[in-house]
């Protein structure tokens, strides 16, 4: 039976395209091009071999995890390195809209872009050998 694999792509409304891309470029260090921004799922494999994977999970309506924002899209971007990334945003004056939070899979935290998103950051960590 065919099945879908993954994500091939997310694609999403702002109010000022270049302004977004510049942002998420300045305090992400994500480089975009003519057609957005790519990611390699070769890089994730290898960065987190059995930790690397895409959620894709819809929520009740009303919800409160998005907040403070008012979008019904979160994104949340894999890294790997939180701390350095919250560096990277402090260093241009972004901050995370609510404490980091550790769990056994791994480490988030969250910014807000400049349409007012909400962006968890997710730092996999990878599952003990032999699981």
């Amino acid at each position: 039976m065919a099945k879908v694999i993954g994500v091939g792509g997310i694609f999403f409304l702002c109010e000022d395209a270049e302004v977004t891309k510049e942002w998420y470029t300045s305090v992400l260090g994500i480089q975009a091009s003519e057609y957005g921004i790519s990611f390699s799922h070769a890089e994730s494999a290898k960065v987190f071999p059995k930790g690397a994977m895409t959620i894709f999970a819809p929520f009740k309506s009303g919800s409160d995890y998005f907040k403070p924002s008012d979008h019904d899209v979160m994104f949340n971007l894999m890294v790997d390195d939180l701390g350095g990334i919250l560096q990277q945003a402090a260093a241009v004056g972004v901050s995370p809209v609510q404490p980091r939070e550790d769990h056994n899979y791994g480490s988030f935290a969250w910014l807000m872009d400049p349409d007012g998103r909400k962006v968890e950051l997710w730092e996999p960590k990878e599952p003990p050998s032999g699981t």
